[in-house]
């Protein structure tokens, strides 16, 4: 994904879907499909770098040890 100055594509989408106005569960329904979409898409991120890069608990529990702050 990249941020960009102007609108993206998905916000242009949802600027068309959104030109009506709904009632508030179907509202919520929409922001609860959205949720649920980009948290299966990170999710799935996640797993496609578990794998590729082999990490196991180990892993985990060696990032809980690590020390990233600068003096």
């Amino acid at each position: 994904m990249e941020a960009t100055g102007k609108l993206t594509n998905v916000q242009l989408e949802l600027l068309k879907l959104f030109q009506y106005n709904l009632p508030d569960n179907q509202l919520n329904d929409i922001k609860e499909m959205l949720t649920k979409y980009f948290a299966k898409s990170a999710s799935d991120e996640m797993d496609k770098l578990w794998d590729e890069k082999n990490w196991d608990e180990n892993t985990i529990e060696s990032w809980k040890n690590e020390h990233l702050r600068k003096k």
